[in-house]
């Protein structure tokens, strides 16, 4: 499947939450999870499998948060090449044995740290530290880069800066956005408009927006960054919103309810679809065939 090609015949599916699932499999609180698909393969291949079981054209690997960055929280940063490489294998090795002619993402998300003057991180170390993970991602045999969970746009811009230094696979670079009395906007006030000028120039092909909201009031979002150009646009909302229950974090959306609501965001625009927190393989698995019901 060539992912660019395929977007100009039918919506494509993303995968749903792999931190979540890691939880309910046993990573608990304080773990690294990305090393998990160093430490424990079987559990990371089988919800890669599940997913692409419920029918996702393009699943993401287990490397949300490992920049070296993020991996120094755990003490990690030296490995972070080899948890990256081992992360590609072992999600193009399932795709392979599971469902060939699919995709692989290398997965790619914010340090959480921030730039100066705000934060410590230089321009140029920031877009290494991307560039050193894309690197291995793509030793590993990904298809393409998604860069998501953004909330500032400097760094995402810088993301996807530093993938182009190293690969010319495509890229989707997606941001999260709130509702704010004055529209549509990220932790940092920036636009959708915004967004999409800033990281087209950069280089990537698919924009869009994921995580924070769930499927109804992304509505409206994938609408503004449809009006803003004629890109290819991603979105992967929530299952709702997160509240405590007996200590565990539950999800309000149900799975029927998300699958009958995100085929609107393909009528409004969006090219890729799927899920973000809460979203499980049973939610991918409605969604698919919502679409297909939808036609």
């Amino acid at each position: 499947m060539d992912f660019l090609q395929s977007l100009e015949q039918r919506p494509l599916v993303l995968d749903g939450a792999m931190g979540s699932e890691l939880m309910r499999r046993g990573c608990g609180v304080g773990q690294c999870p990305d090393e998990w698909s160093v430490s424990h393969p079987d559990v990371v291949a089988t919800i890669h499998a599940e997913y692409y079981a419920a029918g996702s054209d393009i699943v993401q690997t287990n490397t949300f948060g490992a920049t070296r960055v993020k991996l120094a929280a755990h003490g990690l940063h030296d490995r972070t090449a080899e948890i990256n490489l081992a992360a590609a294998k072992l999600l193009v090795e399932v795709r392979n044995l599971k469902a060939p002619g699919r995709l692989v993402a290398g997965d790619v998300s914010s340090t959480g740290k921030f730039l100066k003057p705000m934060g410590e991180l230089e321009p140029d170390e920031l877009r290494d530290v991307f560039a050193e993970q894309v690197t291995a991602l793509v030793e590993g045999g990904v298809d393409l880069i998604s860069i998501e969970t953004m909330f500032d746009l400097a760094e995402a811009r810088l993301a996807v800066e530093g993938v182009r230094t190293v690969t010319g696979l495509p890229v989707i670079a997606s941001l999260t956005y709130k509702h704010t009395p004055k529209g549509y906007r990220t932790m940092m006030g920036v636009t959708p408009k915004q967004a999409v000028e800033t990281l087209l120039a950069a280089g990537a092909e698919v924009v869009g927006c994921n995580c924070s909201i769930e499927a109804e009031e992304m509505i409206g979002l994938v609408g503004e960054l449809r009006a803003a150009g004629e890109m290819p646009i991603v979105a992967q909302p929530n299952a709702g919103q997160p509240r405590l229950v007996d200590g565990e974090t539950v999800y309000e959306e149900t799975v029927d309810h998300f699958a009958a609501t995100v085929p609107e965001l393909v009528r409004q625009g969006a090219n890729v679809v799927g899920g973000c927190c809460g979203t499980t393989p049973a939610y991918i698995a409605a969604l698919v065939a919502a679409l297909r019901a939808s036609g």
